[in-house]
This record gives C-alpha cells, structure tokens and sequence, in this order.
C-alpha cells in the first residue's frame, strides 16, 4: 500500500500526562508541538461537561492556530452513565434521552464558541449510542433526527462505534451493535457518518481478524468518515488489564505492550477502510513518561510504526 495517509488527528487527552495532574504549562507545549508532527493536522480533544477537563478560557487562549479538531465527550458519557444507567441519546427512556440530548446542546454551544473565539476548527463531533447494555435503535434515530438540526459550526457529526454489549464476555463500553447504529443513521435523512476505533472493535470482537471484517463493513456503506488507531491486549501487560479501553501503541512502538495492534492489522485496516477522510491516533503515554518530549516521542513512534505499515 503506497498510497499517502490521510490527515491526522492525534488524541491530545490521552497521551498527555497533564491531564492525569494538570501541568497547564507542560500543556501549552505539547499541544502545538503534537500539531506540528508529519501528517497531523489536529487533535482530539475531550468535552466535559460544557468544558476543557481542567480550564475552558485557558483551553480557547491555547488552541493552536489553525488546528484541526474532533470533538469527543465520550469522557462525560461514561461519567453520566455511571451515575444513571437510563442515560445517553440511544435510551428507550425519555428521560435518560432527553438528558443526554440536553448535553449535546451544550456541545453544539461550546463547538459554536471555539469557531468564534480561536483560529483552531472544529472538523469532527463524536456522538456514543449510550446507555449501556441497553440502547434502542429506533431512539437512536429519532435522537440523530433532532440532533442533526442544530448549528455545529461546520463541524461534521460522526457516530463513534465503540464496543457494544454482546453475549459471551463483559464489555467496556457496551453501547449498540455497528449494524444498530448503521441503520440508525442511515434512516436519517441527514449527512451523518460513522467513525470506528480499532482498539475499541477488537474489545467488542475479541478477534482481531474481526476488526478488518467490521472496517469492510462499515466502510461499504459509504459512511465511514475515519479510523482511529488503538490497540488492545487480550493479556493483562503495562498498560493495563486484558481487554480494555486503554490506548495502547501500535505493537511496533512499543512491544512491552501486548497491543494486538501489529503492522499487519494496521495494513489490512488500512485496505479495508479505503480513501477515508481522516485518520485518528489515540495511544497513551509510555510508563515513565513525563515530558512534553516523552510525549512527543512516544507519538512520533506510533506514527513511524503507522507510516511503515502503511508502505508494507
């Protein structure tokens, strides 16, 4: 596969070590430096609750200029749902639903706000089909009908796929099936798309053969937006438990890690995907990582390891 990436978009939030003790100025490196990487256009970047986690005002003064960003309030999804567990834009309850409708208003606000008052856009917004083991399609799109209507500044709504709640193991997320949401979305006369991490289907799979499977489906309805890179392990290893959302590396960037993701998976999810219109990074720091440098290096070798598969 010769063909060039396509545009980047690193996850800020969960490489960064400021954001586990904030380190405003370890923050202020990073962001701009990350952005200034080969193929990366911008970041992802976390909404919770109607703000940045630690400063909205010091986040809108500190947005590099002319980013590229996607939008995810996954974070505030998975607090919601563990406080309520009829919360989230999927719910057969209306009141669990209009909750989470109520939340993305607020999103659409502050997307608003980051297009008036920086130079950075907002390219992406991620929507997640809470509750969990427990969503509805039909609520799904009658949700998808309202939420759609609104002003996002531009910015594109994308259904993130995260694993769904299926029979034989637990699950992280357990939101609902790929093949729920894609026929949510397209019962929806409006142009939503569907984004998938690899990390998150290979949990949902416990295959990674799968995850390729589920890329080629996806990506044949026409409506797949983009492709996050994010490993897993089906051991527990330095990054965490077996079989959770952790953000491990790409196998080549670090091979301590256990991560399932290896050059030959990141090739075959690169085919099946096809010309997507961006590409997601979400890896966590390395252990012992504690610069802006750490950080930097730590990316930069994932995005080696992504470049060289892509050449195989």
């Amino acid at each position: 596969m010769n063909e060039p990436l396509a545009p980047l978009l690193v996850s800020s939030y969960a490489v960064s070590p400021a954001h586990a003790t904030w380190d405003p100025d370890l923050e202020a490196e990073l962001l701009p430096a990350l952005c200034a990487l080969p193929d990366v256009v911008g970041l992802e970047v976390p909404w919770i609750g109607g703000r940045h986690p630690h400063d909205p005002g010091w986040f809108l003064r500190h947005v590099p200029a002319a980013a590229e960003l996607a939008v995810t309030p996954l974070p505030w999804v998975m607090k919601r749902c563990a406080a309520d567990a009829r919360y989230g834009i999927a719910s057969p309850d209306e009141d669990g639903r209009r909750a989470a409708i109520a939340d993305l208003r607020a999103v659409a606000r502050d997307v608003r706000r980051i297009d008036h008052d920086t130079d950075a856009s907002v390219t992406l917004v991620a929507l997640h089909t809470a509750p969990q083991g427990g969503g509805d399609r039909a609520r799904l799109a009658a949700s998808l009908a309202e939420i759609t209507g609104w002003d996002w500044a531009g910015a594109r709504l994308v259904i993130e796929h995260c694993d769904a709640a299926v029979p034989g193991h637990p699950w992280e997320k357990g939101f609902l099936t790929l093949d729920d949401e894609l026929g949510a979305m397209l019962s929806v006369d409006a142009p939503l798309a569907l984004w998938l991490n690899w990390g998150r289907s290979v949990i949902e799979t416990r295959d990674a053969d799968a995850v390729t499977g589920q890329i080629a489906e996806a990506a044949a309805t026409g409506r797949l937006a983009g492709l996050t890179f994010s490993g897993s392990a089906a051991i527990d290893g330095p990054y965490g438990p077996a079989w959770t959302d952790g953000h491990l590396p790409l196998a080549a960037a670090d091979p301590a890690s256990g991560s399932l993701l290896d050059a030959a998976h990141v090739a075959a999810a690169l085919a099946s995907a096809g010309q997507v219109e961006r590409l997601g990074l979400k890896v966590s720091r390395r252990p012992g990582d504690t610069t802006a440098e750490d950080v930097i290096r730590t990316v930069d070798d994932n995005l080696r390891a992504l470049r060289a598969a892509a050449r195989a």
